[in-house]
Parts: C-alpha cells; structure tokens; sequence
C-alpha cells in the first residue's frame, strides 16, 4: 500500500472514531481534552461535531494551522508529564472525552507517554467517559469498547470509564 493510501486510511478510521466517541458520550455531560494539538485537524472536527462542548487542547508547541488554535483559556502548552497533571487536578470528575494523539514514532517513548497518560487519567474522568487513543493506553477503571465497523483493529483504540 502506498503511504498516501495509508494516511487516508488513517485519517479516515480517526474520522471515524471521533465521530463515534462523540456519539457514545452524547447523553453525558463534561469536556474534552485533546491530547497532542498537532496541526489541528482533530480539533477542529471535534469543534463541529460538538460544537457545545468545551474542548482543552494539550501540546509541546504550536504547529497548527491558525484557524484550528484554541484561546489560551483551553490550551495547555508544554510538556504532558508536567501540563496534564494539572489539567487533571483542575478537571477532576469533569471529562467526558479524551482523545489522545500522541504518536510519536519513537516506539518507546510512545509506550512511556501512554502509561503516563493511563495512569493519570482516571480522576478526571466521569462514569462512562471514552478515551480514544491511536496508542493503546491501559486507564484503571476502563474497559475496552469496540472500533467503528471498517476500523482495523489496533488502528485505534477505546476505553470507556466505569467509574
């Protein structure tokens, strides 16, 4: 498969389980965090498809394009082991969402970041709050949820909080 039809399987099944986690917490209350800004695009779809939610937006730096910046009230900015220690503190028992997009391609620095991210987690999460990840995060008190029919397994992950 060429890397170009692999980005748009990719974006495409990323798509897709956003769209469906904003489904699946449809009938909770709470915000969203974005873990890993990147260029923008997620939080952006994330903005249209729940455009009453508040969304808080982790990242190293910006490198988004400048329509898909959040204010400075929703962007933590900086390094995760330090940024989301406090947002999780600041949010505890309030998120309804996580989606996480950290891939780094350094394989052992993407298990370290989503170790930490499971473990740090859970305060912050409501009963039945769905953590999407493109890395496999294991968050105490979560369970695995099924991908959207037409995402390949491991492409993407959920984990829905039991509380």
């Amino acid at each position: 498969m060429s890397r170009l039809n692999s980005v748009i399987r990719r974006l495409q099944a990323q798509r897709d389980c956003l769209n469906a986690a904003a489904e699946m917490i449809k009938d909770h209350d709470g915000i969203v965090l974005e873990i890993g800004l990147g260029n923008g695009r997620t939080f952006d779809h994330l903005r249209e498809i729940m455009p009453d939610r508040e969304i808080f937006v982790f990242d190293r730096q910006i490198a988004a394009h400048p329509k898909c910046i959040p204010d400075d009230d929703h962007l933590f900015l900086g390094d995760i082991f330090e940024t989301l220690p406090m947002a999780v503190e600041r949010f505890a028992g309030k998120v309804a969402l996580v989606h996480s997009d950290v891939g780094t391609g350094d394989e052992e620095l993407n298990a370290k970041i989503a170790s930490f991210i499971g473990k740090t987690l859970p305060p912050s999460l409501i009963k039945g709050a769905i953590v999407a990840s493109d890395q496999k995060i294991d968050v105490p008190g979560t369970i695995a949820e099924p991908l959207p029919e037409g995402v390949p397994q491991d492409r993407y992950f959920f984990r829905r909080y039991q509380g």
